[in-house]
């Protein structure tokens, strides 16, 4: 299974940069590592995946005594290596779900703002079932198939060492489906169980709130341990999902994320207000 495509793309652009940042030419450095230039380029682009032993001659090529550094980029060199549960679904899921799949599970935290619906990895069988099967657009794979997938993610939560998810939910998402009690009964009740772990904060975004950053859409800000330049945005389409990738974009995500957390409710506030919400259904 090869590494993530972005966090590929990601390791080939910050080897690109130290390469470029010293004025060398990927003839040079090809002949001074004893590597091809073709395989330089294709890792530079993303095209092949490096291995261990190119990276680390890269980086002792180019002086990099920034250990931090040099774990993250090892890191992800490792990830090629990773089969994971998610092989199961290789022809159900896209490319853009593998990819969040597969950085979800090396994520140390993982920030979202959600004005439509219930976060994925809060979502019981039964919301996610109903939500895919009225949103989906790829053609392979069952509803069903799809369900496990979304459920198989949550293991994240509760993992020893498990991510830190901060969510903030808009208040209309509580009540997209408040004529079925059957299925946002439990649905509420998963968020009142989740908010109890220590990994988990949950906001509700009022629908009287002042005009914010969320307004423009959904995303997710997924971050990394070794290093804040390693982290990158998902933002979920219709048919493909598209990834924030630069670090200065992400920036501007991250302080977009404090902006909407500011203008929600307080995460006791959340809490009454959703415990309030599954009393009305019940």
């Amino acid at each position: 299974m090869a590494v993530s495509t972005v966090r590929r793309r990601r390791l080939g652009g910050m080897l690109r940069k130290l390469r470029e940042e010293r004025k060398l030419t990927a003839e040079v450095v090809a002949e001074a590592t004893g590597m091809s230039q073709p395989k330089l380029t294709r890792i530079e682009t993303a095209h092949t995946a490096a291995k261990i032993e190119d990276v680390n001659k890269l980086l002792d090529y180019y002086g990099c005594d920034d250990e931090d550094f040099r774990a993250g980029l090892i890191a992800i060199t490792k990830d090629g290596s990773k089969r994971g549960w998610w092989l199961s679904y290789r022809d159900v899921i896209n490319a853009s779900a593998t990819d969040l799949i597969m950085l979800e599970t090396e994520a140390s935290t993982f920030k979202t703002y959600e004005p439509a619906f219930i976060p994925g990895l809060f979502q019981t069988a039964e919301y996610a079932r109903l939500v895919i099967d009225r949103l989906r657009t790829m053609k392979g794979g069952t509803v069903d198939d799809l369900v496990q997938v979304r459920m198989a993610r949550q293991s994240i939560l509760t993992r020893p060492n498990p991510v830190e998810v901060w969510a903030v939910i808009h208040e209309a998402a509580l009540g997209v489906i408040a004529n079925r009690p059957d299925i946002m009964g439990p649905q509420l009740d998963k968020l009142l169980t989740l908010s109890r772990l220590a990994n988990v904060n949950i906001q509700i975004m009022p629908a009287g709130a002042a005009i914010h950053p969320g307004m423009s859409g959904a995303f997710a800000l997924l971050g990394f341990p070794q290093r804040k330049d390693l982290d990158v945005v998902f933002i979920e389409g219709a048919l493909n999902g598209f990834w924030v990738e630069d670090p200065t974009d992400v920036e501007l995500y991250r302080a977009k994320f404090q902006e909407i957390t500011a203008e929600a409710l307080s995460v006791d506030s959340s809490l009454d207000f959703i415990t309030a919400q599954r009393d009305k259904i019940k």
